[in-house]
């Protein structure tokens, strides 16, 4: 009985310390778990998971973006750190701040402007503003359409995604001045998706859509006509012909991605632009990341830089969390169980020395009553013996036989 007892203790104490140890993870876990069809939710959740298991680990990732010359993912950490209430050194936030500054500078922008300008590639605020002045004043969208276009009259390998986006782009600038800036962010969007497409910084799910609706956005052999004799020198007479070969019916599905890149760029920056453009394998990706964007602002590209796409949606690791979960939930219904047998156990042996008890108490009352009459019958004896006393020749026999 007692080697059962013991067991039945060993297994709550088992379950209990394994618990108190799965108790944590399936915390966060569950937490995660909870917030995957919302990205802020999933952010806040990771976010204090990451902080919980690893205090350091913003300062750390702060220092990595300085030895990488990132200044802007650098101060992103140290937003983090500001709305999690982590303190960082001095030290490390003064160097956040004058790589920030030196960044921000006007030789440094006016240098990332021009180049931007020119090339058409983004990669900061600066560059991004050469870049979409280039776009606005349709020098870098008809340099684009020409050349692609050019590529397709010819028979030659033609960037139909590349070709789609400098076509919207056209038509899109037009509306941007008619409305006096009011669809700029699908302006950007455009400009950032060409300039990642350019460098190779689509994910690649996201690249497969993105070239797949670009294709029946231009009107092919409208196309060919136009940039026949389409010229940078005659930009007028080149945005009408492609205007007139562009499907705005077909430019729906790309139009809304550029829309969600521009409001990443807004809140985060022409970089969690790019980073979203990254890790993003579809366009509900984008739109969850833009989401994102609007409620953490600067603090976007440090969450993309930890979790990955894993910031934006549960994928792989949901199978993960929901081992921690079970493991844990298994350990409850052990140490449940555990209780419960010990309980029982418990409670038999406390009934079985009851049984022995009431048993032993029985058997006493029993005996002195036994006891009890044995000496009234002898007191009765003796009682009678003294009334009626035996005559004195009745022994006389006994003596003479003797």
């Amino acid at each position: 009985m007692w080697f059962r007892l013991d067991t039945a203790l060993t297994g709550v104490a088992v379950c209990a310390t394994a618990g108190l140890l799965l108790l944590p993870h399936a915390r966060d876990a569950g937490a995660v778990l909870a917030a995957q069809d919302d990205p802020v939710a999933l952010a806040d959740a990771q976010l204090s998971s990451a902080l919980r298991n690893d205090p350091a680990v913003l300062a750390r990732n702060i220092e990595d973006a300085l030895a990488a010359r990132d200044a802007d993912l650098a101060k992103s950490f140290a937003d983090v750190a500001a709305a999690r209430n982590v303190q960082l050194p001095d030290d490390l936030s003064k160097r956040v701040t004058d790589a920030v500054a030196d960044e921000n500078s006007a030789s440094h922008f006016a240098s990332r402007f021009a180049t931007g300008f020119v090339t058409g590639t983004a990669d900061d605020v600066g560059s991004l503003s050469g870049t979409v002045a280039g776009d606005l004043f349709v020098f870098g969208d008809i340099r684009d359409v020409v050349r692609e276009g050019k590529h397709m009259a010819m028979g030659e390998d033609t960037d139909h995604l590349i070709l789609g986006l400098a076509a919207a782009g056209l038509a899109v600038t037009a509306a941007t001045y008619v409305s006096v800036g009011g669809v700029a962010p699908v302006r950007a969007g455009l400009t950032l998706v060409k300039d990642a497409r350019k460098v190779g910084r689509i994910g690649e799910g996201l690249t497969t859509w993105a070239a797949r609706s670009a294709r029946g956005v231009v009107d092919g052999p409208m196309l060919r006509a136009a940039v026949a004799d389409a010229s940078l020198l005659r930009p007028g007479q080149t945005i009408t012909a492609v205007k007139a070969a562009f499907r705005t019916e077909k430019a729906g599905g790309i139009v809304r991605l550029a829309g969600d890149v521009g409001r990443v760029g807004e809140k985060a920056g022409t970089r969690g632009a790019l980073d979203t453009l990254r890790i993003a394998q579809s366009p509900k990706d984008v739109t969850r990341a833009a989401r994102l964007a609007t409620a953490k602002g600067g603090q976007t590209r440090a969450i993309m830089k930890m979790f990955g796409r894993g910031a934006l949606l549960l994928a792989a690791g949901a199978f993960n969390l929901s081992m921690w979960v079970f493991w844990a939930l298994f350990a409850l219904l052990g140490f449940v169980v555990s209780i419960k047998a010990t309980t029982e156990r418990i409670t038999w042996s406390w009934l079985q020395r009851s049984k022995a008890k009431r048993a032993q108490r029985d058997l006493t009352v029993r005996q002195d009553a036994l006891l009890q009459e044995i000496s009234r019958k002898d007191a009765l004896l003796r009682d009678m013996a003294l009334r009626h006393p035996a005559p004195a020749h009745s022994l006389a026999p006994v003596l003479v036989h003797g």
